[in-house]
């Protein structure tokens, strides 16, 4: 077996909630050693969703389903940030590691004495992942934003929904940040690549909004150059047809199904037996479909809604159309595709026992199929952290903890 492609790599992790830990989380399933920073006074606000969801007296800070699916395969250590000399052992912990990541809002690190100025002051070729709204520099730097401001002023929320239905849906609460994560953890990997060629290391200044409309380039582009405002379209695509969500036999069975061109439009109207409607001028080519899709729906959904949204997943993709399941979350864990993958894996927590829980995607080739365990529970591995790593004898331990720099 090789090595896991970031073995050897150590983060220090200042994130929480959504954004920053799914960026670190990535870099920990493919090998880094993470070490998650927070503190009982100021826990991962994930950490409270159990009480929150449960209506629970329990006090336990350990048995959030959020805080586990984002930390896991982390180390975790509580280092109070409040006190100066906890401050001192955040910076000789990033003495020996190589990258930093934080979302906190925009000038943070600096009053807490952890910017990149200082801490490149002590670890030249530091590599360090600050991830907010809007970036560090530009007059919204100081907005405070999460991901439902970011989604409006992306323009990604006004993109969502239906024709003709509300213009300001609801997306849920975290879609840039997902996205934000995923360009995170991309650019701390470019980083230490450029790092391992020229021995330099890099502030990643990561704005969310940008991060989003990276994702919206349609959009931008067709504004930019044509005036046009776009509006939500549904399930459609500009040069897809038909391309939809289709009810299937059976209560809330969806399929959906794609057709990107007369190849494709050919070998879905064989799977449906060649029905005489499909050969009306108005289906003759791509561009005629698309200008007539409401009817084209019809059409298509006559034949789905007498069959399984498996069954036509299987008839379709067998006759080279793009086609699959709307599934929920049961049907989601079966599934056996994800399951010869291996997508889902088995975690055993001290706190809330055995569960599944996705993996990052990708399987690193030749090399195992990743590093996964438990989620830390609050203050873990402190003993680790400050002993072995740093080397604090445990008499100084004990004073940092009496200090509450340690808590």
């Amino acid at each position: 077996m090789g090595k896991l492609p970031l073995e050897g790599v150590r983060v220090v992790d200042f994130t929480q909630i959504q954004a920053g830990p799914q960026a670190t989380i990535w870099l920990a399933a493919l090998g880094a050693e993470v070490i998650k920073i927070e503190s009982n006074k100021r826990p991962d606000m994930l950490r409270t969703y159990f009480q929150l969801q449960t209506s629970s007296d329990d006090p336990s800070l350990n048995k959030s389903t959020h805080f586990a699916f984002l930390n896991y395969s982390k180390k975790g250590c509580t280092l109070n940030l409040t006190n100066p000399r906890a401050i001192e052992i955040a910076k000789e912990l990033v003495k020996v590691s190589d990258v930093v990541a934080e979302n906190f809002s925009v000038g943070v690190m600096e009053r807490l004495g952890l910017d990149y100025a200082t801490l490149q002051a002590i670890k030249p070729d530091l590599i360090m992942l600050s991830i907010s709204g809007f970036g560090n520099t530009g007059p919204d730097k100081d907005h405070v934003a999460y991901a439902a401001m970011i989604h409006a002023f992306s323009g990604l929320a006004s993109l969502t929904g239906y024709i003709g239905g509300d213009p300001t849906p609801s997306m849920g609460p975290f879609w840039s940040d997902k996205i934000a994560a995923q360009t995170g953890a991309f650019a701390v990997m470019v980083a230490l690549h450029h790092r391992a060629m020229t021995g330099e290391g890099q502030y990643l200044d990561l704005s969310m909004s940008e991060a989003t409309l990276a994702v919206l380039p349609e959009a931008v582009m067709d504004y930019t150059m044509n005036q046009i405002i776009r509006e939500p379209k549904g399930n459609r695509e500009d040069f897809m047809a038909p391309c939809g969500c289709y009810h299937c036999q059976g209560e809330d069975e969806w399929v959906a199904i794609a057709v990107a061109n007369d190849e494709e439009w050919n070998a879905l109207c064989g799977a449906m037996g060649n029905p005489e409607w499909a050969r009306e001028e108005r289906f003759s080519d791509q561009i005629s479909r698309c200008r007539n899709q409401d009817a084209l729906d019809v059409f298509i959904q006559e034949w789905t809604v007498n069959r399984g949204a498996y069954e036509v997943m299987e008839i379709l993709q067998k006759a080279g159309v793009a086609a699959g399941p709307s599934v929920n979350v049961e049907q989601l864990a079966n599934d056996p595709h994800l399951k010869e993958r291996g997508f889902f894996v088995e975690m055993d927590h001290p706190e809330m026992g055995k569960g599944l829980l996705p993996r990052v995607p990708g399987k690193p080739i030749p090399t195992p199929i990743g590093n996964f365990h438990p989620a830390p529970s609050i203050g873990q591995h402190n003993d680790y952290v400050l002993r072995e790593l740093l080397g604090i004898p445990e008499d100084e331990i004990a004073r940092l903890v009496e200090d509450g720099a340690i808590y």
